[in-house]
């Protein structure tokens, strides 16, 4: 059964190769997307590990010259998604938008290289990738946190991977849709049109582009300028942990003054996460740096918080509330707690299940050593796999399938899943 699932997913991911970069998925998203690739790319390491490294370094190959690496590279034209290059006006050759996306490349990157059969051989291609990640990390660090808080801040809800969650509405009633270019979306004829963020939405999304492109995509004006303006507890626990696994990998390789400056930023985050914590709430909330106030939205962002080596106390706490969460859904992890009245169980990021998230979650909790909880999490995501095959998010009451399908980042956590650590489930 278990090698059923693995050559499926295989098959799926193959479908979605295009050589030396992977698609989330035909049609609806047909180009490559940041943190897709470095999840794909642990999907690929057990069994073809070369590739896997291809897939990450073919991501940082798009890499700014200020450090950033962008969340979508426009490798060929496709007029099936929207928005485009032409919407983006970045001015790269190789077209790319202007926004970043979750810095999951260097837990990748040292995951695939502890595991690596041959690692002498990879050691090389390792170094170089290292050193293109940690300038995005410093790059996060300058442009992002101005203040030098220990945190940084999305600039747009599209960063955070997490689109239309409840975690942005407040915030994002400052950006206005007013002067906002006519616009065809193409998600929803890919999709089901009440699977997607609003039309409202969507034209808030674009002002926020429009804003940065009249700006010339400059990044030192862009965190200022921008009307939203949040942090993240999940999208900095990420960056938080990439720090820490880059500085191992860092010291491994002879690369000191890298595994010092990454331990550095490591520990700046991990003790400015504690700012974010709620005792109300049990979990980790986002912070409206323009308003200076805890979001009042207990979504799977806070709960993304354990991926990094948040005090023990803290993950046992959540480990309970995820126990909670259980009781009232059919499968974990919903991205939103279904006791709160703006819970929508197939709204993409307001309340659907993600294996990509119950992946992290649950790696974060095996290493606090909350294994039960951790072991229900992989339990429900295979579960979900055999309801409703290697889709890109399910609804957590049914188990139903939702958006598109043939999904390569579902289908590398199925394989992470049954070859690596959380077997155990």
């Amino acid at each position: 059964m278990q090698q059923d699932l693995i050559n499926q997913a295989k098959a799926v991911i193959r479908q979605n190769d295009c050589g030396n970069y992977t698609v989330p998925t035909h049609g609806l998203y047909p180009f490559q997307w940041n943190w897709d690739s470095a999840l794909v790319a642990l999907g690929f390491a057990h069994y073809d590990e070369d590739r896997a490294l291809t897939e990450i370094e073919t991501l940082l190959a798009h890499q700014w010259d200020d450090g950033m690496v962008p969340h979508i590279i426009f490798h060929k034209p496709d007029d099936g998604y929207f928005p485009g290059p032409e919407v983006w006006g970045t001015g790269r050759a190789v077209p790319t938008t202007g926004i970043t996306q979750p810095a999951v490349a260097g837990f990748a990157l040292r995951r695939i290289l502890d595991r690596s059969t041959d690692r002498d051989r990879h050691a090389t291609r390792a170094r170089a990738a290292l050193r293109k990640i940690h300038a995005w990390h410093a790059w996060f660090y300058r442009c992002r946190d101005p203040q030098g808080t220990g945190l940084v801040a999305l600039i747009h809800p599209w960063e955070a991977g997490r689109d239309n969650s409840v975690d942005w509405d407040e915030a994002f009633t400052r950006v206005p849709t007013e002067g906002v270019q006519p616009f065809k979306r193409r998600d929803t004829s890919h999709a089901n049109p009440e699977h997607r963020p609003t039309d409202e939405q969507y034209r808030r999304y674009i002002y926020l582009v429009q804003l940065f492109r009249s700006l010339g995509w400059d990044n030192s004006k862009l965190h200022d300028a921008s009307p939203f303006r949040v942090v993240d507890p999940g999208f900095n626990a990420i960056l938080i942990r990439s720090c820490a696994d880059l500085a191992v990998l860092a010291e491994g390789l002879g690369e000191v003054e890298i595994a010092a400056q990454s331990s550095a930023f490591a520990a700046k985050g991990l003790a400015a996460l504690e700012s974010l914590w709620s005792p109300a709430h049990d979990q980790y909330l986002c912070l409206d740096r323009v308003s200076g106030q805890l979001v009042d939205s207990p979504s799977v962002g806070g709960l993304i918080a354990a991926f990094c080596a948040i005090p023990p106390a803290k993950a046992a706490v959540m480990a309970r509330r995820i126990e909670q969460l259980a009781a009232r859904v059919g499968y974990l992890l919903p991205s939103h707690d279904p006791a709160d009245p703006r819970f929508d169980a197939k709204r993409y990021w307001r309340g659907p299940a993600w294996l990509i998230v119950n992946y992290l979650v649950a790696d974060g909790l095996f290493a606090a050593g909350e294994t039960a909880i951790a072991q229900r999490i992989t339990a429900d995501s295979l579960r979900l796999i055999e309801r409703g095959g290697f889709a890109e998010y399910y609804d957590p009451i049914t188990g139903e399938p939702c958006g598109g399908g043939s999904f390569s980042w579902t289908a590398a956590m199925v394989i992470e899943m049954l070859s690596g650590h959380q077997i155990a489930a």
